[in-house]
């Protein structure tokens, strides 16, 4: 079915960013692995901050901070649609929200090989 166009409208658009704040706030308090994520980043721009790395570095860590939150928050929300979708326990089902969990497996090793190339020649 094709959406009628409407006109621009600020409100509108201001409402999108309390909607998308909002569904920050749900992962926030709901997700402990997004707070894990976040704890780690945290101690990745003090580190960071302390050995006084590079711009292109400083360019390379906020991405790869960005990329595991991302991964992260659409896991989520991935896993809630499942679970909303199919209650019960369904193989299908959990094979993927296995398959979204794995995202964010393969995001944190890619971030975790940057931290070590970044960070170690800094260390010793």
């Amino acid at each position: 079915m094709k959406k009628a166009n409407k006109k621009f409208s600020i409100r509108a658009r201001l409402a999108s960013f309390k909607y998308a704040f909002q569904g920050l706030g749900h992962v926030v308090k709901a997700e402990h692995n997004f707070l894990v994520h976040l704890a780690a980043a945290i101690a990745v721009i003090a580190l960071g901050a302390i050995l006084h790395i590079s711009k292109a570095e400083w360019l390379i860590i906020i991405l790869c901070i960005g990329l595991v939150l991302i991964t992260e928050i659409l896991n989520t929300a991935i896993e809630w649609l499942v679970d909303m979708v199919s209650p019960l326990r369904n193989e299908k089902a959990g094979k993927i929200k296995d398959i979204a969990a794995a995202s964010v497996l393969v995001a944190a090793l890619v971030a975790l090989v940057v931290g070590i190339v970044v960070f170690v020649p800094y260390i010793f």
